[in-house]
């Protein structure tokens, strides 16, 4: 038989000590375009390197600009989402554009003044809803010209930074990390984190420190935006990176 004082020291510490399970998770949900999305963007490598106590929702969709994603429905499956917050115990919701909001894609936004207004709707939204929004400056193309990025996305991450800092919540500069990390390693090396091999003529350009025009190939998914699983757990890295320095409280929820 337990003697009595053991056996209430015993009671006393499964009571106050709960176990994991009983721990209500946290949430992260990813929005933005298709550099973040399942199966080619950074979205994938991030979620596994946050903890089992974490669900995260990547929502973010191919193809959308801060415009076209609020209109063909996505954003409103994001606020059903946060609408359902019962079983969280808190909900940041990551959201990065630029790439289709540039000139030339069907739906642009200016950087100067639709961009940051669709931006600033957005963390609004979120705010409401009760949700903590973090915004995130493009990832960077892997284009390069006589051994230098081409860097065509800045007017999209300065107004996502001037976003960020006006409406008073964190940012994560993948812009200017991801550029730094691809010029160090030079045009070569960046297009392993392709969807797809590179093709020889890619090859052989990059070794001049250039990228060339890629040619229409019904086999292949290579391209200079998109990620493979390699380019996604380099890139998700960077942003558990820069989620632990800018959000201490999400830090003890990321992989060691």
């Amino acid at each position: 038989m337990m003697p009595r004082t053991i056996f209430l020291l015993s009671l006393t510490l499964s009571c106050a000590v709960p176990t994991f399970s009983q721990s209500k998770p946290v949430r992260i949900i990813l929005v933005g375009d298709s550099t973040v999305a399942p199966n080619n963007g950074w979205g994938p490598g991030f979620c596994k390197d946050v903890g089992a106590e974490v669900a995260c929702v990547n929502m973010a969709k191919n193809g959308r600009s801060t415009t076209s994603y609020r209109e063909e429905g996505s954003w409103r499956q994001v606020m059903d989402a946060l609408r359902n917050d019962a079983e969280f115990r808190g909900t940041w919701v990551f959201i990065q554009f630029g790439h289709n909001d540039q000139p030339g894609k069907p739906r642009p936004a200016d950087p100067a003044t639709q961009f940051p207004e669709n931006l600033r709707r957005y963390v609004k939204e979120v705010q409401a809803a009760g949700a903590r929004p973090v915004l995130i400056t493009s990832l960077t193309r892997r284009t390069f010209k006589d051994g230098k990025i081409n860097d065509t996305l800045e007017p999209w991450a300065a107004a996502t930074k001037r976003v960020a800092s006006e409406e008073k919540i964190p940012v994560l500069d993948l812009n200017a990390d991801s550029i730094a990390a691809v010029q160090e390693m030079g045009a070569v090396e960046a297009q392993t984190l392709a969807m797809a091999p590179p093709p020889q003529v890619v090859i052989d350009a990059a070794r001049t420190g250039n990228t060339v025009t890629v040619p229409t190939n019904p086999t292949t998914t290579f391209d200079y935006t998109h990620l493979g699983e390699k380019g996604s757990a380099f890139f998700g890295r960077m942003v558990a990176e820069e989620v632990a320095k800018a959000i201490p409280e999400v830090r003890p929820y990321l992989k060691n």
